[in-house]
C-alpha cells in the first residue's frame, strides 16, 4: 500500500492490490496445480477485492467506540466464524478433571520445575484425555507468564528431557501408538524461555482429536455426538475448532496452577496449528498474546486474494474438510461470497498482542496475504489505542516489526527458524515483563 489509509465503500474495506515492496521480497513463481485446483504465485494474478469491515455492524452502523465493539460487534464476528467457517464448540465439560502426576521435579540441570498433567474431557478417565507438559524457572519468586504451545506430536518428543512421560500418537493405521515409534517437529527450546522468567507448557493436538478424514468418533468431538448422529451438524465444530476447545481446557489447568500468570499466557502454533492458535485466541479472551505461525489460508492470510492455497484447496474431497466447519465448503469458488475474512479474524485478537511469523519462500501459505489482513485489521487496535504494524508495506526478511501487532518473515520456508524463537522471546519480553 500506499499510504495507510483505507477505501471505506458501503461498510466493506477496498484494499487496493498494488506492486508493493513485497514483489521484492516474495518472488513470483510458476502456477502449480493441487487437488485438480489451479494454484497461483504470482502477485499480479492474485486479484482485486472488498474486505468486510470490522468496524461497521451487521446492521449497518459504525462502530464509533470500544463499548460497542467489546458488546456487539465482537460477539457478531465471533458468531459469524463459528456459523461459516470453524463451527460452533462447547464450553468446558463440567465433569472435566485434572490429574498433577508429576507435581514439580527439578529438570534442565535444576534450571527448570517439570509438571505433568492429564486433562480427563469427562468423567470416563479411558475417553478423550490430554497430557499437558509444563515447565517454570525454578528461581521464580512468583506466578510467571507462561507460552502455551500447541505441538505435532506427544509431548515426549517435544523437549530434551527423559523424564517426561512417553505419550501415544496417531500412526497410519488411524490407531494410537507409543510416541517413540513417531518424529518430532522440532523441539522447544525451554532453557532459554525460563533463562528469561517464563514458563513454556505444551500439548499435543491429536490427544483432543485425530488429524484425518474419519476422525470425528475417535476424539473429543464424539463425546458431543447426540444419539444416531455420525457427524457434527453444518455449523459445528471441524478438528480445527476441537484443537483450539482443547486449548482452552488447557488454560483452565493453567488457571488453577499457583506458579502460573493465568493473565500472562501466550498461545503458539504452526502450520494448521498456527490457524487453531488464531482461531483459539479470537474465541477465547483469556489468552493474552497469540503467536501464530504460517497459519495462511483458513487462519491469518485473506481468503480473497487468489494466491497460495484456497479455501477450495482446504476443502477438496480427500484434503482437510473436517478441519472447518462443513459450512466452509459453501465458499470454495466464491471466497467474496463469505461473510468473514481473516482480517476479522485478526480483529478479534485486538487489543492482545498478536505476531504473525510467516518465511518468504512459503507461497502455499501467501506471507502478504497474512500481512495486509494485519493491516486491514489495524483500525481495530487503534479503536484500543493500540499501535498496529505502522508499515504499509511487507518489511524485508528477517526485519521483525513489533509493536501490539507484530509480523516476522524470516527468509526460508514453511515453519520456524531458530531465530523466529528469538523474536518470539523478545515479543514477550515487550509485552510481559512488567
Amino acid at each position: 500500500m500506499k499510504s495507510g489509509r483505507d477505501w471505506v465503500l458501503s461498510g466493506w474495506v477496498l484494499i487496493p492490490v498494488l506492486a508493493v515492496r513485497a514483489a521484492a521480497q516474495i518472488a513470483d513463481y510458476p502456477a502449480d496445480t493441487v487437488a485438480g485446483i489451479p494454484v497461483n504465485y504470482t502477485e499480479s494474478l492474485a486479484g482485486t477485492y472488498t474486505l468486510p469491515d470490522a468496524l461497521v455492524l451487521l446492521n449497518g452502523k459504525p462502530v464509533k467506540d470500544t463499548k460497542i465493539w467489546t458488546e456487539k460487534r465482537r460477539p457478531e464476528i465471533v458468531r459469524l466464524f463459528e456459523e461459516n467457517q470453524y463451527g460452533r464448540m462447547p464450553g468446558r465439560p463440567s465433569d472435566m478433571s485434572f490429574d498433577v502426576y508429576d507435581k514439580g521435579t527439578p529438570a534442565y540441570d535444576g534450571r527448570a520445575i517439570r509438571r505433568q498433567v492429564t486433562i480427563y474431557f469427562s468423567k470416563d478417565k479411558a475417553g478423550p484425555k490430554m497430557d499437558l507438559l509444563l515447565y517454570l524457572p525454578a528461581d521464580a519468586k512468583g506466578p510467571v507468564p507462561v507460552l502455551l504451545n500447541a505441538g505435532f506430536s506427544a509431548n515426549s518428543n517435544a523437549v530434551d528431557d527423559p523424564g517426561v512421560k512417553v505419550g501415544e500418537i496417531w500412526g497410519r493405521d488411524q490407531k494410537r501408538v507409543p510416541a517413540t515409534q513417531g518424529r518430532g517437529f522440532g523441539k522447544l527450546n525451554v532453557p532459554a524461555f525460563v533463562k528469561e522468567g517464563f514458563g513454556v507448557a505444551t500439548v499435543y493436538y491429536g490427544d483432543i482429536d485425530p488429524d484425518f478424514l474419519g476422525g470425528v468418533t475417535l476424539g473429543v468431538r464424539k463425546l458431543y455426538l447426540k444419539p444416531g448422529q455420525e457427524k457434527p451438524a453444518a455449523d459445528e465444530w471441524g478438528a480445527v475448532s476441537a484443537w483450539a476447545w482443547g486449548l482452552s481446557r488447557a488454560l483452565d489447568y493453567l488457571v488453577s496452577d499457583k506458579g502460573v500468570d493465568a493473565k500472562r499466557v501466550a498461545l503458539t502454533g504452526v502450520s494448521r496449528l498456527g490457524k487453531t492458535v488464531m482461531w483459539a485466541g479470537a474465541h477465547d479472551e483469556r489468552f493474552a498474546m497469540v503467536i501464530a505461525s504460517c497459519s495462511g489460508e483458513g487462519g491469518a492470510a485473506l481468503s480473497r486474494r487468489n494466491y497460495g492455497e484456497t479455501i477450495a484447496h482446504l476443502v477438496a474431497s480427500g484434503r482437510y474438510p473436517y478441519q472447518f466447519a462443513e459450512n466452509y465448503g459453501k465458499y470454495a469458488a466464491h471466497p467474496e461470497t463469505s461473510p468473514v475474512d481473516a482480517n476479522l479474524l485478526v480483529a478479534l485478537i485486538a487489543p492482545r498482542p498478536l505476531l504473525l511469523q510467516t518465511g518468504n519462500t512459503d507461497k502455499w501459505s501467501d506471507p502478504k496475504g497474512e500481512f495486509l489482513a494485519a493491516k486491514a485489521a489495524e483500525p481495530v487496535y487503534r479503536l484500543f489505542g493500540k499501535q498496529g504494524l505502522g508499515v504499509d508495506e511487507v518489511p524485508p526478511a528477517g526485519q521483525a516489526v513489533l509493536h501490539d501487532m507484530g509480523y516476522l518473515m524470516h527468509a526460508g520456508g514453511h515453519g520456524m527458524v531458530p531465530s523466529d524463537w528469538d523474536v518470539y522471546l523478545q515479543f514477550m519480553k515487550m509485552h510481559f515483563v512488567k
